[in-house]
């Protein structure tokens, strides 16, 4: 493993215990996750399991005619692949890295051997399982009910809680597609953003200026899904003997 990578920039693989962290490590990979890369398909076989450290990666619903709209994002909070722990090895979903960087990949054999000692690890999956369903169901209520600015300000925000900087690689025809939305649409709410001052767009670049204001024009449920991942996750503490993050900044 590369010192300018480490397992621990993922917040699951962070608060494992030493026992179980050591039976894992020999068998994590670190692999890059460019902007784009198709982990897996829906339907398909999950071969893996992926811990992003540094990536953000998008998980889409594929409908029959080709379109789709991002469910849930998964970033250094959190772990693809859970439909493998919960009873099947295939996933209805297709995963596609939104921001480029690195994760580490672990085959699901090894995983699935830790989970079944029905130990700190089968705790720990299912509780972050819990919140990213979560995640989901809050997504969906959203993309109903609430204006594609609102929609833009949340996704924004989930995304800045999982990156380092304010700086974002996105076009606005690959948001229009997270979202499910149509183009003119995502245009329309970013031109708005920047006028408030909030962010700047340029050339598939977005910067955030002013997240306090992305805060206060988004809807519930940005903050739903943040409290949920606290509630589950705040009492979770890292080997290094510090408190794991919560939610998902």
């Amino acid at each position: 493993m590369s010192s300018m990578h480490d397992p621990n920039q993922n917040h699951l693989l962070a608060a494992l215990l030493d026992a179980e962290f050591g039976r894992l490590a020999p068998h994590l990979e670190l692999i890059p996750m460019l902007l784009g890369d198709v982990l897996y398909e829906s339907g398909g076989k999950l071969q893996y399991v992926y811990f992003p450290t540094t990536s953000i990666v998008s998980l889409h619903y594929v409908l029959e005619n080709g379109g789709s709209s991002e469910i849930a994002g998964v970033g250094n909070e959190g772990v693809l692949g859970i439909s493998l722990f919960m009873g099947g090895d295939t996933t209805p979903s297709r995963a596609v890295v939104q921001t480029g960087g690195h994760g580490y990949r672990l085959k699901s054999q090894i995983l699935m051997e830790e989970f079944n000692r029905a130990g700190p690890v089968l705790r720990l999956l299912l509780r972050y399982t819990q919140a990213l369903i979560t995640q989901m169901s809050q997504t969906a209520v959203c993309n109903r009910h609430h204006s594609v600015e609102q929609q833009l300000c949340r996704w924004l925000l989930l995304t800045l809680d999982r990156l380092p900087s304010n700086e974002l690689t996105m076009t606005q025809e690959l948001i229009a597609n997270m979202l499910g939305v149509r183009r003119e649409g995502v245009t329309e709410a970013a031109g708005k953003l920047q006028s408030y001052g909030f962010i700047r767009y340029r050339r598939g670049h977005i910067t955030v200026l002013d997240r306090a204001g992305l805060e206060g024009g988004v809807c519930e449920c940005y903050d739903v899904v943040k409290k949920e991942f606290a509630r589950l996750l705040s009492d979770v503490h890292q080997r290094q003997g510090k408190p794991a993050a919560s939610g998902m900044a």
